[in-house]
């Protein structure tokens, strides 16, 4: 296992720091980092970096005191498949590990590290958990098979067995008694760990020479040691001298032919019925360990170079000594020797205490990495702070920067694991554990495949998606074979690990694949994305929202968010000044604090600054620019203009994600580098305005110009999104419990020569109207239609129904009310000369709009009538007040008809005077003005 390496503990106390996502202990972790760093330089080859660590990882308790319960349960057929699907899968993950580590300087944590970096934080956060996990319960498996091993060599026989017990048989037996020895087995190795990890990587070689003088003698023993009668540790079958014994009978054919086929019994030491799931869980924990020469990247001379090689070196020598002992096993033992005594490699050896000395060294080896390797991997997450305060305990180190507390809180979790009793039975979790990691690595290679970043060029190419594909399928499928209820289990908790993480984790500069994977989909899809498939049916907005200083229209942005019913929504700003004389860009800076100002208005924006001269050529700019292929706004919302005082509606707010105060000054990744305050202050009542009435006219000319749909929003610094959408409202002092009022006016008010509600404009008023009641915080709304009649008009009735039956094709639900305004009208005509006169030009006007209609159904470029009827401000300021009086309950928001701006840009001014006069004091208003088709009663 990588985390068994007998040198990882003392990489990671000598690598360098990874960066640490907040500031708790990452001073002091870099410091100790950086003073290791100091002492150690990179100096490990091939061999002795990775050849070594590996083997020593692999070749565990398994190769000593499995090797028989696996042949011996499944044959030496079913033994050979089950390597072979082993090694399938862990050399598809050695291929994804290569690829990472020759990617980049790995740091301390191993595949935590490589997961983390990848995948981020959530996917690393989680899968490190369980790999620390995985590392707690290897440890304690060695353990237990180092008791094991050692009650089979001194273990006083069970009461009432009839046995021959040697002089060495003092140690009495038992499950308590098991137990206290692995206490002090492992308190062995927490004092080693705890002094320090570069004691152990000493004796690293030693132990290497020692496991494989072992092997060497076991080969040996196999042609050389003459056929034996073996006593049996399992009594359960005696025989007539009251003796269990089994026969080594050498080379034989006839035991080969009795091995070959799977047999499978109860496990001796668990009293469970075996299978090819339990064996293979069994089995593949003498092959893990892969990872152990990628953690050592930071000792290695050539990383780039040692890592791909002496991994996969150590995977053929491990593959191939365990096909051989397979073979020279079923060959030689008889099946009951090797069902039922799982240290029969020690009897029939040469010299018996040889493999004693090689099954203790490698078992106490394993276990001592593996808590090396599970203290680390707590220190790399309580350094990463993913986990807040939770870990804060294991930051802590000694003065020569060995992680005590990581250690001490692994060493306890291993005690704890060690009430299991027997090897057998965490074999399974330890596997499971092992296998969701290893999926994660490849996923981590395929992730970063498939996103196809530049960045991404190992130097080991021997991999594809392929393979990345076949080691996630065969991990995951192994992990169900053995065990589907852990392996549901454990990528439950993964994903309860992630979801924390993610929600309430800190923001990574590790970098993000999800956000290079997102890139990589949402190109595809834009290109897929053909404007010249547009049609009605599908129409929703697209807005751009002009902002000059968002401290005073937070209640804009955040209602124009409701009102995009998942459309494109895109925050736009213009600051005045030419880049040429500018060192930089002044805009770069700004887009941090846009982001988090999105954030914390918890809305779904994009954010497009621009420079320019002029606030028009500014927003001529975003509309040309903003957004691509299919999706580009088709509306454009302005702030009115108008003389009232802007509010500061940032003052004294706090940004969750960051903590600092939108009033305090923008914190900056270099310490030197000039900080300048998230927004500017609000403009004052004296202070100049950044463009004039006639650009701000030509600013929606221009739009229109474009075929933007155009929308003016006022007097919503006075919108109060809770109050309005609470559960009530107080009306006149009591709680009115119905939803709010959105009020339509669909008529032209600014044309009295003209009745007519069904045009583009005014279907387009409804539509946004109806989109905002169908968002999920205005589903309570109301929408209220109010239609402007002459009480002594016969068409009337007409036109209500006419009115009712184009809302019900159109699926719009909402009251509709006539409004007399017989009074409104009459001071307009009054000033124009009469009854005779407004016949006339009511006939002209009819036709007059018909022509228009048919120009803007031919043409692309809108044309802009001037108003024939010349309006007094004592016609415009009676429309206003109907509008203000005419309904018993303040609506939420009001949407008006806006009309063209004039073609003779003289008139300007006067066009802004007739609509400022008509939305004064209506409270908040859309004055919306449509150029496109948006509505359809086909299906």
């Amino acid at each position: 296992m990588s985390e068994k390496s007998p040198l990882l503990s003392y990489r990671l106390t000598t690598g360098t720091e990874p960066k640490p996502v907040a500031e708790p202990g990452g001073a002091s972790a870099g410091k100790d980092g950086r003073r290791a760093k100091g002492k150690t330089s990179p100096k490990l080859g091939v061999v002795f970096g990775v050849v070594i660590p590996t083997l020593l990882s692999m070749f565990s308790v398994v190769v000593f005191l499995r090797i028989g319960f696996v042949v011996g349960q499944a044959g030496l057929y079913q033994s050979i498949a089950m390597f072979l699907v082993a090694y399938c899968i862990i050399t598809m993950t050695v291929l994804s590990v290569c690829a990472i580590s020759t990617n980049g300087a790995l740091d301390a944590g191993g595949a935590y590290y490589m997961i983390s970096r990848a995948l981020g934080p959530e996917f690393g956060g989680s899968i490190g958990i369980m790999f620390f996990f995985a590392n707690v319960c290897g440890s304690a498996l060695y353990i237990l098979g180092l008791v094991e091993a050692i009650l089979s060599a001194f273990g006083i026989p069970e009461e009432g067995v009839v046995s021959v017990a040697g002089l060495h048989q003092v140690l009495p037996s038992g499950f308590w008694w098991s137990l206290l020895y692995g206490t002090i087995l492992l308190f062995l190795c927490f004092i080693v760990c705890l002094v320090g990890a570069h004691i152990y990587a000493k004796a690293t070689f030693v132990i290497f020479i020692i496991v494989t003088a072992v092997l060497a003698s076991i080969f040996i023993s196999f042609f050389i040691v003459d056929p034996v009668l073996v006593s049996l540790p399992d009594t359960s079958l005696l025989n007539s001298t009251g003796l269990s014994l089994a026969n080594y009978t050498g080379f034989q054919l006839h035991t080969l032919e009795d091995n070959l086929l799977p047999d499978y019994t109860i496990d001796y030491t668990t009293g469970s019925m075996m299978s090819f799931a339990t064996v293979f869980a069994v089995m593949f924990n003498g092959c893990t360990g892969i990872m152990a020469g990628s953690n050592m990247s930071g000792d290695l001379k050539n990383p780039s170079f040692s890592i791909p090689r002496g991994t996969l070196v150590a995977v053929l020598i491990t593959f191939i000594t365990y096909n051989l002992l397979s073979l020279l096993a079923a060959w030689s033992c008889d099946r009951r020797l090797l069902q039922k005594d799982y240290s029969f490699m020690g009897d029939i050896n040469i010299w018996p205490p040889l493999v004693t000395v090689g099954i203790y060294s490698s078992s106490m080896s394993a276990a001592m990495s593996n808590l090396i390797g599970a203290s680390r991997i707590l220190y790399a997450l309580s350094k990463d702070n993913l986990f807040g305060g939770v870990l804060a305990l294991a930051r802590k180190t000694s003065h020569s920067g060995n992680p005590w507390a990581s250690v001490l809180v692994s060493w306890l979790l291993v005690q704890v694991v060690l009430f299991a009793g027997k090897l057998n039975t965490i074999a399974g979790i330890v596997t499971i554990f092992f296998l969701l990691v290893y999926a994660a690595v490849n996923l981590a290679c395929l992730a970063l495949e498939w996103a196809s970043a530049p960045n991404f060029r190992p130097s080991f190419r021997c991999f594809t998606w392929h393979t990345c594909t076949l080691g996630i399928l065969g991990c995951l499928v192994m992990m169900f074979l053995i065990s589907a209820i852990y392996a549901f289990a454990s990528i439950a908790f993964m994903l309860l690990l992630l979801m924390l993480i993610h929600y309430l984790g800190p923001i990574s500069n590790w970098g993000y694949i999800s956000q290079a994977l997102i890139f990589h989909q949402v190109r595809k899809y834009l290109l897929m994305l053909d404007v010249r498939k547009d049609h009605v049916k599908f129409w929703r907005p697209q807005v751009l929202l002009m902002v000059a200083n968002p401290r005073s229209c937070t209640g804009l942005m955040t209602f124009i968010n409701d009102l995009k019913k998942s459309g494109l929504y895109v925050l736009g700003h213009v600051k005045l000044g030419l880049l040429d004389g500018l060192p930089s860009d002044p805009l770069q800076s700004r887009y941090d604090s846009w982001l988090s100002l999105v954030d914390h208005l918890s809305i779904k924006a994009f954010v497009n600054l621009t420079l320019a001269d002029s606030v028009r050529h500014g927003v001529q700019n975003l509309l040309f620019i903003t957004g691509f292929g299919g999706m580009r706004p088709n509306t454009i919302v302005l702030g009115f203009y108008d003389d009232c005082t802007p509010q500061d509606h940032l003052q004294d707010k706090i940004l969750v994600s960051t903590g600092h105060g939108l009033d305090a000054l923008c914190p900056t990744k270099e310490p030197g580098e000039q900080r300048s305050p998230f927004f500017p202050n609000v403009r004052c009542a004296e202070d100049p305005k950044d463009l004039q009435e006639e650009e701000y006219v030509s600013v929606i000319a221009d739009a229109v110009k474009m075929g933007k749909n155009v929308t003016l929003a006022r007097y919503f610094s006075l919108f109060k999104r809770e109050e309005v959408l609470g559960s009530g409202r107080k009306i006149g002092g009591h709680q009115n419990m119905t939803g709010p009022f959105v009020d339509v006016w669909p008529q032209n008010l600014l044309r009295p020569d003209s009745c007519r509600y069904v045009d583009i404009c005014s279907l387009f008023l409804l539509q946004l109207a109806c989109v905002l009641q169908e968002t999920r915080a205005w589903k309570q709304a109301k929408l209220r239609l109010f239609l402007c009649v002459e009480a002594g008009c016969s068409l009337q009735e007409e036109e209500e129904t006419k009115l009712r039956v184009m809302l019900k094709d159109l699926r719009i639900s909402a009251q509709v009310q006539m409004v007399a305004w017989d009074d409104v009208v009459a001071l307009h005509w009054h000033r124009q000369g009469g009854r005779e006169t407004r016949k006339l030009e009511s006939a002209q006007s009819v036709k007059r709009m018909e022509k228009e209609q048919e120009a803007e159904n031919k043409n692309d470029i809108q044309i802009f009538p001037n108003n024939v009827a010349q309006l007094t401000d004592e016609y415009i300021c009676a429309v206003n007040s109907l509008i203000h009086h005419h309904g018993a309950l303040k609506p939420a928001v009001r949407f008006l008809y806006l009309p063209r701006p004039p073609a003779d840009t003289n008139r300007y001014s006067a066009y802004l005077h007739q609509v400022d006069l008509l939305s004064r004091n209506l409270g908040p208003t859309l004055l919306i003005h449509g150029v496109t088709p948006v509505v359809t009663t086909d299906l």
